[in-house]
C-alpha cells in the first residue's frame, strides 16, 4: 500500500511500515513540512497515498468523505511520544491489514479502532 506519513509522526514509523511491505513517503522527505492541510491532502491524493496522521482536522467526514480518497488513519493515543506510537502501530499492523482500510476513515485510539466505510 502507498502511504504518506504526516510530519507530526516520527520517521521511524516509515521504517516500520516499509518493513511490512508498504511504500512510504513522509511529509519531511517531500519538503512539505509546515504546509497547510489542503496542500498535504492534495499531495496525498495526487499520489493515491493512504494518509497516517494525528491531525484531528482530517476526521471531518464532510470535507474528507470516505470513498472519495485513498484513506486516512487518525491516531489518537492518550500517551504521546515516539515509543508509544511505534509500539501501538506494531500492534495495529499485527491485528489489522491496512489494505482493508483503503478509502476509509479510521480513528484508532488506545481503546478501540473505528472504521468509517465508504457509503
Amino acid at each position: 500500500m502507498k502511504i504518506k506519513l504526516d510530519e507530526c509522526l516520527p520517521g521511524e514509523l516509515a521504517n516500520l511500515l516499509a518493513s511490512c511491505g508498504h511504500e512510504v513517503d513522509t511529509v519531511p522527505q517531500q519538503g512539505l513540512q509546515g504546509s497547510s492541510d489542503a496542500v498535504l491532502w492534495s499531495a496525498a491524493q495526487q499520489e493515491q497515498r493512504f494518509l497516517i496522521t494525528t491531525d484531528l482536522d482530517f476526521s471531518d467526514i464532510r470535507r474528507y468523505q470516505p470513498g472519495k480518497h485513498a484513506g486516512v488513519l487518525l491516531l489518537r493515543l492518550h500517551k504521546e511520544g515516539k515509543h508509544s506510537l511505534l509500539s501501538y502501530l506494531k500492534w495495529l499492523l499485527s491485528e489489522y491489514p491496512l489494505d482493508d482500510w483503503r478509502a476509509c476513515l479510521v480513528i484508532a485510539t488506545d481503546h478501540k479502532v473505528r472504521v468509517k466505510l465508504p457509503e
